[in-house]
Formats: structure tokens, C-alpha cells, sequence
């Protein structure tokens, strides 16, 4: 395959400008973006990616996990698609590059061999795959994982929010259900464009990271039950406090990944507590903890270890413990023919970029089971990312673009 001349390169300002443009559907309170998946935020910036593609000559794809397709067609009917996209939904109180920056660069992929007169042996299909975040319907990934077909989509459509509020039902009341079955799509290779959400790229001053693999993950949801109580009169030693037995299990958890550095990291995010009163020891609370890391064997260590001890410490002080897998995948390994070419397009460009590893979950690990993946990232301020400070320069997005841009045409094939 040919690779692409050097001096083909994407528009930046148009890239930024639509990276900007889309921020300004689910604006946050403080700079960045609250577009949740499946809400009124989120059917509108769909509809303005749906508006933008068919500007560009393509034709839209949804399916019945709403994740967007959008085509541009290649020149041999035969041929598998080349697929590049992420997400557009955010966190509540996200910021305006996670995810976006991978769907609107593809998209600028694909306006720049519009405004070039370039074709493609096989087509190009943009995605926007639906609730990448996971923050109102857990687990994160879900529409990938249901196309990969790691999860069962009638489990997917049951996820409820806070609220109660089924996925399925959602999807259908913002009017972005399709028609077409979830996975039916074959994949001659994907590309997912992200930031780095991490300080390493940052620090060593590098404009591109290659990533060779993502971090396994493992969604521990916790309940830890004990009694509420008035917190004026009741003493000490009769406590069977929720609230104390969470601040044991937290340095658990810290502990566990602080024993397996420097290829491990574990956290607890996602807390719920009840009845959440100024007056009243917690009586339950549920909270999620979250171990990765890109060595199989260390994650299962990690979580092993979890279970067996973690129900000892709440015991200890009078407080019930139950635990159940709430999300998970393995540790993925990208393909190394499509990562030969994202580190030849980035020396071809004059690019500096370096091999990394993803410390968060991403669509591409989902889709890496079922067609040869690779990802692209770029720097971000001070790793700083599910933030409305995340940050990032026009330099830097336009050097994960046009690395990508050059990907791509090598893996979809100019035709003359």
C-alpha cells in the first residue's frame, strides 16, 4: 500500500471550530460539556453530526443501540470499511475533547479527501458510538461491548439511570433507535482518535501516542450496610456506621494498587449514601471500585484480593459488605500492522509520538475483539480529562488528526 504524501494535511481551524461548535450543545457550568448520553443534549448534538456527515457527502447508519454510522462511500463494492470514530456523550461535568475530538476528526478525515478529490478503495465510516461514559447507564462502552457481542443487548436496553429511567426506553423517547441490528457490520480495521487523559504525552513533550495497549478494567459495585442512627445520641461503641466501614474499605483499595506499582491503579469513584442526612449515621452506601491495569494477572490478583478481604474489614466494626462485578474487560493488545502505520505517518509528518499505554476504557477495546484496532492519542493540559478544565491545543488536535488522516488512507487505499 502507498502511503500518503507528507504535505496532505486536515484543516485545523475547521476541526477546531466544529470541536467548539459541538460544545456549545450541553454546555457545562463552568466551560465544559454535559451532554449525557441519551438525553435532550445528546439527540441534539447527534442530529448536528447527522447534518454535518450528510453535508459531506455521506450516508447515515443507526442501529438499534443508537450508534451513528456515517459513510463515505469506496470505490470497490467488495471491500470492508475502514471505521474511525469514539463518542460524543460526556460526563456531567466533562470537557470538550474527550470523545469528541475522535468522532470530529474522523469526520475531518473525511471532508479533507472531499476538498482533495481523493478516493478510497474502501469505504470510510465514521461512529459515534452511544454511551461510551457509562456515568448515567453503567457500565461505560456499552454499545461497543453489545456489537462486540461481549454484552447481550435486552441486558443493555435494562440498565436504569439514578432515576430509575431504563436505557431502552431512553434511547427510543430521544428518537435515536435504529433499525439495524447491532454488529451486523463486518470491519476491515477501526481507528479511534482520543486525547491522552493522562499528563505522561505532556511531560515528555511528545505530539503523538501510539497506543499498544489498553488497561484491563474491573467495576466493583459495593454495598456496605450498617445502621442509621441520630448522630447526637448514639454512642460511639454502638455505631454500626456504613460511613466508617467506607473509609476502611477506600485505603483497602489503595493499598491493593500501591502494592503492584508501577502497573496498577485502583480508586473508588462512584459513591451513593443513605439517607445522605447532616443527623443521621449512614445507614448504606453503595460505591464502585475501580481497578486497572494492562497485565491480566495483576488485575485478577488485585480484585481477588478485594473480595476475600474486604468483607472482613466491614465485619470488623459491625458493618454488612456485598460486592458484585459491575463492568470489566480484559486488557487489549492492538494491532501491530495498524500501529506500524500510525508511527510511519507520524515520522512521515515530523511528528514526535512515543508508545503508550491507555489508562482509561475505550470503544476501541470493545472492537479490538472483532476487527484489527489501533488508537491515537494526543497531549492534554496537566492530564487533566472528566474535568471542565480538560484542555487542549489546536496543535495538538491537528497533530492526532492528520496522523490519523494518513492511517486511514494507507489502511482504506487511494485509488487514482
Amino acid at each position: 500500500m502507498t502511503a500518503p504524501a507528507a504535505n496532505m494535511r486536515i484543516d485545523p481551524d475547521r476541526l477546531w471550530d466544529s470541536i467548539h461548535e459541538m460544545a456549545e450543545i450541553g454546555p457545562g457550568v463552568a466551560g465544559g460539556s454535559n451532554r449525557q448520553t441519551l438525553t435532550d443534549a445528546d439527540a441534539e448534538g447527534r442530529a448536528l453530526f447527522q447534518k454535518w456527515c450528510e453535508e459531506a457527502g455521506c450516508t447515515m447508519g443507526v442501529d438499534e443501540m443508537g450508534t451513528m454510522f456515517a459513510t463515505r462511500r469506496g470505490e470497490d463494492p467488495e471491500a470492508l470499511p475502514v471505521y474511525v470514530g469514539s463518542h460524543l456523550d460526556t460526563q456531567p461535568t466533562g470537557g470538550r475533547y474527550d470523545g469528541v475530538l475522535g468522532v470530529l476528526g474522523g469526520l475531518e478525515v473525511v471532508r479533507t479527501l472531499n476538498d482533495l478529490g481523493i478516493k478510497t478503495k474502501h469505504p470510510i465510516v465514521v461512529t459515534n458510538w452511544t454511551n461510551e461514559e457509562g456515568t448515567r447507564f453503567a457500565p461505560a462502552m456499552l454499545a461497543s461491548g453489545v456489537f462486540a457481542g461481549v454484552l447481550e443487548q435486552d441486558w443493555a436496553y435494562g440498565r436504569v439511570d439514578a432515576k430509575g429511567k431504563r436505557f431502552g426506553d431512553e434511547l427510543e423517547r430521544i428518537g435515536w433507535k435504529g433499525e439495524e441490528k447491532v454488529g451486523a457490520r463486518k470491519m476491515h480495521a477501526f481507528f479511534e482518535l482520543h486525547i491522552e487523559q493522562g499528563p505522561i504525552l505532556e511531560a515528555e513533550g511528545k505530539d503523538v501516542g501510539v497506543v499498544t495497549h489498553g488497561q484491563g478494567l474491573r467495576w466493583i459495585e459495593c454495598t456496605v450496610t450498617g445502621k442509621g442512627q441520630h448522630t447526637g445520641s448514639t454512642p460511639m461503641y454502638m455505631r454500626r456506621n456504613a460511613g466508617r466501614a467506607l473509609a476502611r474499605v477506600t485505603e483497602l483499595v489503595h493499598e491493593i494498587a500501591i502494592a503492584r506499582q508501577p502497573n496498577a491503579v485502583g480508586a473508588i469513584g462512584h459513591i451513593d449514601v443513605y439517607p445522605n442526612s447532616r443527623n443521621i449515621i449512614p445507614e448504606k452506601i453503595v460505591f464502585t471500585v475501580d481497578f486497572r491495569s494492562h497485565i491480566l494477572e495483576t488485575l485478577e490478583e488485585m480484585v481477588a484480593e478485594f473480595l476475600e478481604t474486604a468483607p472482613g474489614v466491614c465485619a470488623d466494626i459491625g458493618v454488612k459488605f456485598q460486592a458484585e462485578i459491575a463492568g470489566q474487560f480484559d486488557p487489549p493488545a492492538f494491532d501491530e500492522t495498524l500501529l506500524s502505520r500510525i508511527r510511519g505517518a507520524a515520522e512521515r509528518l515530523g511528528y514526535s509520538h512515543m508508545d503508550i499505554v491507555s489508562g482509561a476504557g475505550h470503544d476501541a477495546c470493545w472492537i479490538n475483539r472483532v476487527a484489527p484496532t489501533a488508537m491515537i492519542m494526543c497531549p492534554c493540559v496537566d492530564g487533566l480529562s472528566h474535568n471542565e478544565a480538560e484542555n487542549i491545543s489546536k496543535d495538538w488536535a491537528a497533530a492526532g488528526a492528520d496522523v490519523l488522516l494518513h492511517a486511514v488512507l494507507e489502511t482504506a487505499e487511494i485509488v487514482d
